[in-house]
């Protein structure tokens, strides 16, 4: 006779289980929602992410051309700009076709995506063809443009 009142207990034990059980659906309904709501943002996700890896190795912003006469130029500084895609991507600066090294005159600034080639201390002999070339991998890119420094009129 012990016995028998835990066996009673299960079944009550179980009922209210069942019981719970019944609105569940509409719970699971209501749960939906919820994480369809803020489980649109997951979704976009591995998009994003996937893109990242199969991401064309692009200039978001290329460089333009900088033009100064000689007068304002000389002792101020040029910066060159770009926006490259994805920001993982190896950023090198060229002049006139040789790679320019960072040094006193020439700065190198990556943030991010963001990268700049800061010439400081602007001289005539500072013209000509800047290219920034873009590496990923076995990629590459150029983007190009001038320095002008124009003599006084």
């Amino acid at each position: 006779s012990e016995a028998k009142p835990p066996k009673e207990e299960t079944p009550k034990g179980i009922s209210p289980v069942k019981a719970k059980k019944t609105p569940s659906p509409a719970d699971a309904e209501r749960r939906k929602l919820r994480p369809g709501s803020g489980g649109e943002k997951p979704p976009e996700e591995p998009p994003f992410t996937y893109q990242l890896k199969a991401v064309p190795l692009k200039f978001v912003k290329e460089m333009k051309d900088i033009v100064l006469t000689e007068a304002e130029s000389v002792g101020s500084s040029a910066i060159f700009e770009v926006l490259i895609s994805p920001s993982t991507a190896i950023t090198s600066w060229m002049k006139d076709g040789s790679n320019i090294r960072e040094s006193p005159k020439h700065k190198f600034i990556a943030d991010g995506k963001d990268r700049k080639l800061h010439i400081i201390d602007v001289q005539l002999s500072d013209a000509g063809e800047y290219t920034c070339v873009l590496r990923l991998g076995n990629k590459e890119k150029t983007s190009t443009a001038k320095l002008i420094v124009e003599g006084n009129p």
